[in-house]
């Protein structure tokens, strides 16, 4: 039975009835009671753009979690379900790793084969010299991951080297989307992009 679509803050298409698998589970709402309670600090930050923040999202306090990442497995694994010929999938190290490895995991428990890889910031300057690593991606449909979105500018570089590779973008997806640009700029560079999480499911405004 095909999943509807999601949309990119995890509600459904308007004009779709049908609800995405997680809404009759209860993966995503633990999923966001885990970022809400342990990965949302309040204070004053400077986000990668420069700009100012009176919160931070650090997703690597619960994507390295034992009991979270299982969770954002199934909650990646069922958004970028509907996304075909799938490959692998993975993103900029060291945000998208966890990730990657996640959705790696829940798949293969559902019976579905998507390897994983990783992009190095730069290409490595010994061995191989390679910047990304993992099976090989020349012709492959890929999905860039990344666990919070802010700039767009991970998940761009990432594409960036792996077009070099050969591999083909069929989408960026993020975990938590931070409303503040990253959707436009992505879509922008002609990529698809989704969002399990907003900031409205974490209580928080832009």
């Amino acid at each position: 039975m095909a999943r509807s679509a999601p949309h990119p803050h995890g509600a459904a298409r308007c004009g779709d009835d049908r609800l995405p698998l997680w809404a009759v589970t209860d993966a995503r709402d633990q999923l966001i009671q885990f970022i809400t309670d342990e990965a949302v600090f309040h204070g004053d930050f400077t986000l990668t753009s420069g700009k100012k923040a009176t919160y931070y999202i650090d997703l690597r306090k619960v994507s390295l979690d034992h009991r979270v990442a299982p969770l954002i497995g199934q909650v990646m694994t069922d958004l970028i379900g509907q996304v075909p010929d799938v490959a692998a999938v993975g993103g900029l190290t060291m945000g998208a790793d966890p990730i990657a490895s996640a959705v790696l995991h829940q798949a293969a428990a559902r019976g579905l084969a998507y390897d994983a890889f990783v992009v190095r910031k730069e290409p490595k300057d010994h061995g191989r010299g390679k910047q990304v690593e993992g099976p090989d991606l020349a012709g492959k449909r890929v999905i860039v991951l990344e666990d919070t979105s802010t700039t767009g500018g991970s998940p761009l570089k990432a594409a960036e080297a792996l077009e070099r590779e050969g591999a083909i973008i069929a989408a960026v997806a993020v975990v938590v989307d931070r409303d503040t640009g990253a959707k436009e700029k992505i879509e922008a560079a002609g990529y698809p992009y989704f969002a399990a999480i907003g900031l409205a499911d974490l209580g928080l405004s832009a």
